[in-house]
């Protein structure tokens, strides 16, 4: 029977930094993964395969959508679907064996089988031929992530109806896609196809997209979601799907009430949320109760159960990898006796669309609710020298400071590869910086980053550059 220090059940984000960490600490970690690759959804089928093809679709738009003839550039394109989900595959692939490799090199010992808790520093590893090995630990990790939520009325199949795994490998471009769920999955995956060639109908229960994000960006993005042919059903509930050989028939009413309508696609994507992944995980054997939705709660990242720790989606917080990583990162810290810390208030999120959507710390809906006074500054990227040349002039970037002390409070942008710039800001807070320390601090030019220097500016009302 094995003994470890750790044994971390779930490869992703969470699961694989964590074991690094704990490698690099010099506890004897144990990983177990049931999927038969590292990397969780987000390498598997999430985060990476989708921006393969968020990339690849960004640069068949461009030579089809006459932005390569406006530069100049004259092709004749043709879409290879086979060949674009092939390279997704090959990025995927590479990934995954460098997670491996990063295990090896961290003497983490990587088990493959799906892990169950079976008792206080026990876990039991059931393996592809039905075989079982059990570990014997001292701390339990639990890092199993999470799965598409599922939508009452509407059975996933993945050939007709979708979830996001589904939606990764369509085996054709759609005439007609309808994505259910104006989230970050939905109109990530919803803008690849529409750049392919799909007409995309976006239905959301609520009256807005991006719930939790800053109204004005929100609002602004669907703007320009609408420009590039999207199609929105806002205040809209699916009450039921009906799947053929060729297409779905989906019924849809007014959340307000009033008569219910039909529409038909080719596909229908179900983008409506994730929820916790705990199934068969023996969390009885230990005394773990989740919540209604499925959530292990934590006490800095401690279970009720002595020895149990759990980190990522499976618990409270954003369903975003880097914040499983740093949860990860400091719970392993803390099983090694040293001090572990998330500061929740500076995880960013980012959309990968194009343009792109970031976003970290407190929106201004936010802060209307709790009653700070607070200062805005705003700067568009029709004026950033560079995002005008490149004729990418969508959006704009704003910051929010105390309006005493001139602490960011949070910071949010729609526009191009403002995903990349927004750790700029998340460095700031970090170190309780203030929209003055941004403004003062020599930006490269010509640069899109300068539309952050320049909406910092806008707080103290000195932008130079609109």
């Amino acid at each position: 029977m094995a003994q470890y220090d750790v044994v971390i059940i779930g490869g992703g984000p969470g699961g694989y930094n964590g074991a690094i960490r704990a490698g690099q600490l010099g506890l004897k970690t144990a990983i177990v993964e049931g999927r038969g690759k590292l990397g969780g959804t987000c390498l598997n089928v999430g985060c990476m395969p989708s921006k393969a093809l968020l990339h690849a679709s960004e640069m068949y738009e461009a030579a089809t959508g006459g932005e390569f003839a406006k530069l100049g550039i004259e092709v004749k394109p043709k879409l290879n679907l086979v060949q674009m989900m092939a390279q997704k595959a090959e990025s995927v692939e590479a990934l995954t064996k460098g997670v491996e490799f990063l295990m090896k090199k961290n003497k983490v010992d990587y088990i493959k089988g799906w892990g169950r808790i079976d008792g206080p520093g026990k876990v039991v590893v059931k393996a592809e031929d039905g075989s079982e090995t059990v570990l014997e630990t001292k701390n339990i990790v639990i890092a199993t992530g999470s799965e598409p939520t599922p939508l009452p009325g509407v059975t996933i199949d993945n050939q007709r109806i979708v979830d996001s795994t589904g939606a990764l490998s369509l085996p054709e471009v759609p005439k007609s896609l309808i994505v259910i769920g104006a989230g970050v999955i939905g109109l990530e995956l919803g803008s690849v196809w529409k750049r392919l060639g799909a007409e995309v109908t976006v239905v959301e229960f609520l009256d807005r997209i991006l719930p939790g994000t800053d109204t004005e960006v929100a609002n602004a993005f669907q703007k320009i979601l609408a420009k590039q042919g999207f199609k929105f059903k806002l205040g809209a509930k699916v009450t039921g799907a009906t799947a053929s050989a060729k297409q779905v028939e989906l019924t849809v009413e007014p959340v307000a009430g009033g008569a219910a309508e039909t529409l038909q696609a080719d596909y229908v994507l179900v983008a409506i949320g994730r929820r916790p992944f705990t199934e068969g995980l023996g969390l009885e054997s230990v005394g773990i109760v989740p919540d209604k939705r499925g959530v292990i709660a934590n006490d800095h990242f401690k279970t009720t159960a002595p020895g149990v720790w759990v980190v990522g989606d499976v618990t409270s917080g954003p369903m975003l990898a880097h914040k499983a990583e740093d949860e990860a990162v400091a719970c392993m810290e803390l099983i090694a006796g040293k001090a572990g810390h998330v500061n929740y208030g500076i995880i960013p999120g980012v959309i990968y669309t194009s343009p792109e959507v970031a976003t970290v710390g407190q929106t201004e809906d936010d802060l209307k609710a709790a009653g700070v006074a607070y200062k805005v500054g705003k700067f568009p990227f029709l004026a950033n020298s560079r995002a005008k040349i490149n004729h990418e002039t969508d959006g704009f970037v704003k910051v929010l400071a105390d309006a005493k002390t001139d602490r960011i409070l949070g910071a949010h942008a729609v526009g191009p590869n403002v995903g990349d710039m927004i750790a700029e800001i998340c460095v700031a807070m970090e170190f309780g910086g203030s929209s003055e320390d941004v403004a003062r601090t020599c930006h490269p030019h010509p640069t899109r980053s300068e539309a952050f220097r320049q909406a910092a500016m806008g707080v103290e009302g000195w932008t130079m550059q609109a």
